[in-house]
């Protein structure tokens, strides 16, 4: 599992060799993996000899990884260019800049464009004006080189520790910020780095070891990130003896005359997923395009059986379909079952909901949801608002309304009513398609179905994250979000990176399920 952390708990990793005086050997260390990062991507495109490098110069410890950066590439033949934003600039960083052979420049508001001009024709731009430290963005020259060097669309842009103007706290942006195509970031990943708005800007993102690794372990992550070996060992594995009972059946309330097609996406995406049965409770005409898509599925008019857990809202519409989500809540909630709540059900939810509970709004629906609940004495939230403060949001929404949630977004973020938050990022931008919710949906409903026990009583994967079990719910919704996510992608890919449809995505669930599982079966002596 990957972990993300505060700037304030990087600073306070970072405090106990500060003080014992090895500050220089931190720096030394940032600065030569930045050095190296740059190296590489350079001799990808040419020989390193005879690049130019531009590092943008601010003020502390950030400016001065760029320098030194700066003076480990001089001395293999690159020709540097430091621009300097501050008045005062680490002094011995830039003495070792100068002492390579490298150019310095004064920046000043008389010379921001003739000097974005002059950085823009760079081989590389190293990013290093702001660091974790920093509040609030760019200004003055600062702020107008880098808006010059955005319309200007230099070749390569490597951000030092992350992308000046991004908040490492929270992924909030404040522009103009200088989008990299890699971030080099030093001892930890900062959050900032694995949410959006932040995580749009910051490229590729590349970890270098500082030494304080180990005393990162103390401190809760503020963000998790789940890989393809955890994945693989959080996915359900049904055993020799298993049947659909074992397998997991999962009841949908889902589609309506306007939106058949969530409810035929969402059932058969859950088929797919692993579900020992589905069963559709809806109108006669859309359970008929649900069976015609989905004949192993059952269809329930009235009085569903029993099932393990639930999937309510996609594609919801009319008071029929609306009553009977409200029935399936009523009883998932008496029965103490896990429930997918999604689209249409979201207005339907009861006072606190028990964690077991998934919420999966886009932004849009969660600035309605977060607008419908008592008041806190905040003013009204807006789409734009929760675009812009993703992890800011999803937390206040899981702990207003006691459910997990799931963000659907570039960066999915899924945070629990403790606070802990997960953030997968697997997808591609052509998974913006009508659909493609029904389908995460599905996905999600399944695996719910398939390990709510697992996930109440296991002591092996989901106790090996090291969760409290009210917090293994989001992990599992992570789980369907970096499957939903893979899919999308490997669908795309076998168009050559092109558009897909929500079909295309569900299409390629099982061999994503079945690769991840593969890939640890081979992990097991």
């Amino acid at each position: 599992m990957i972990s993300a952390f505060t700037g304030q708990q990087i600073r306070d990793a970072e405090k106990p060799l500060l003080d014992s005086g090895e500050g220089a050997v931190l720096m030394r260390r940032a600065a030569y993996g930045l050095a190296h990062v740059v190296a590489r991507e350079v001799n990808n495109k040419r020989k390193l000899a005879g690049a130019s490098v531009a590092v943008l110069v601010g003020k502390g410890n950030n400016g001065g990884d760029g320098m030194f950066a700066a003076a480990f590439l001089a001395r293999r033949g690159v020709r540097t260019t430091a621009v300097l934003a501050a008045a005062e600039v680490h002094p011995e960083a830039l003495a070792a800049l100068v002492a390579a052979g490298g150019t310095v420049v004064t920046l000043e508001a008389a010379n921001a464009e003739e000097l974005a001009v002059l950085c823009a024709g760079h081989d590389v731009i190293i990013d290093a004006l702001l660091g974790t430290g920093a509040r609030g963005g760019l200004r003055d020259a600062s702020a107008e080189l880098v808006a010059s060097l955005q319309e200007l669309r230099p070749r390569l842009v490597v951000a030092c520790d992350l992308p000046s103007g991004l908040d490492a706290n929270t992924g909030e942006v404040h522009w103009p910020v200088l989008g990299a195509d890699v971030t080099v970031t030093f001892g930890g990943i900062k959050a900032g780095l694995m949410t959006d708005p932040g995580e749009g800007c910051a490229g590729r993102v590349e970890l270098i070891p500082i030494g304080i690794e180990n005393s990162l372990e103390c401190y809760r992550p503020e963000l998790r990130r789940l890989t393809a070996s955890d994945l693989g060992s959080l996915l359900p594995h049904p055993g020799r003896r298993a049947h659909k009972y074992s397998r997991g059946v999962l009841g949908v309330v889902a589609g309506s005359a306007r939106f058949a097609g969530a409810a035929v996406l969402s059932v058969h995406a859950a088929a797919l997923s692993g579900a020992g049965m589905v069963r559709y409770n809806g109108p006669r005409d859309a359970a008929q395009l649900v069976l015609a898509r989905t004949p192993e599925a059952l269809w329930e008019a009235d009085n569903p059986g029993r099932v393990q857990a639930w999937l309510l809202g996609s594609g919801v519409d009319g008071e029929e379909q609306l009553q009977r989500a409200r029935d399936a809540g009523a009883s998932a909630l008496s029965n103490d079952l896990p429930v997918v709540v999604d689209a249409g059900a979201l207005s339907l939810l009861p006072e606190r909901c028990p964690a077991h509970w998934i919420l999966t709004p886009h932004a849009g629906e969660l600035a309605a949801l977060l607008n419908s609940l008592p008041s806190t004495g905040e003013i009204e939230v807006s789409r734009d608002d929760v675009e812009s403060r993703t992890l800011h949001y999803v937390r206040q929404a899981a702990q207003r309304t006691g459910a997990t949630v799931l963000l659907k977004g570039a960066s999915t973020l899924v945070a629990s009513p403790s606070g802990v938050v997960f953030s997968q990022s697997e997808g591609t931008a052509w998974m913006a398609t009508a659909g493609s919710g029904d389908v995460l949906a599905g996905v999600l409903g399944a695996l719910l179905a398939q390990s709510a026990e697992m996930v109440r009583h296991d002591d092996g994967a989901y106790a090996a994250l090291g969760l409290d079990p009210a917090d293994r719910w989001a992990a599992l919704a992570a789980v369907a979000a970096s499957v939903h996510g893979r899919a999308g992608a490997l669908a795309s890919a076998h168009f050559d990176e092109g558009p897909i449809t929500a079909s295309a995505v569900m299409n390629a669930v099982p061999r994503v399920i079945g690769s991840l599982n593969a890939e640890y079966d081979r992990t097991i002596p």
